[in-house]
């Protein structure tokens, strides 16, 4: 598994705001050039956590993007998950059911099923907030 870096400027965006939350909505243009990344990209990502409810959006000369919640309630896995997908490091781990023909006979399942949960418990363990 590797995250993209739409995965990683998705948490970026999402500190960033949390850096400067003043009460207001803060212009991508100014996200973009703190954070160092092209504003188009930023425009391709803030669709999915607005849609996610993680972000609140304003249109106009004093508009921008905010979070919606406190940075403490934003679980970086939930970040990742939203711009990733599923975490789970093997195709037959993603989802809720695995499907795979030979999971019975499968060796090193466990292994992976562990792996997954490690990953999953490690992002989850960290907020917005641990970022500040």
């Amino acid at each position: 598994m590797k995250i993209s870096t739409k995965g990683r400027y998705a948490l970026r965006l999402m500190i960033d705001l949390a850096q400067h939350d003043a009460g207001g909505y803060l212009p991508l243009r100014d996200i973009s050039k703190r954070q160092q990344i092209s504003a188009k990209y930023l425009e391709q990502i803030v669709p999915l956590l607005t849609r996610a409810g993680y972000l609140k959006s304003l249109r106009g000369n004093s508009g921008g993007y905010r979070l919606a919640k406190l940075p403490a309630e934003y679980k970086v896995g939930d970040i990742l998950r939203t711009t990733e997908g599923d975490l789970a490091p093997i195709a037959c781990l993603e989802g809720e059911k695995n499907d795979c023909p030979r999971k019975d006979a499968c060796t090193t399942l466990s292994f992976w099923e562990g792996l997954k949960t490690v990953i999953n418990d490690y992002v989850d363990s960290k907020t917005l907030a641990d970022f500040l």
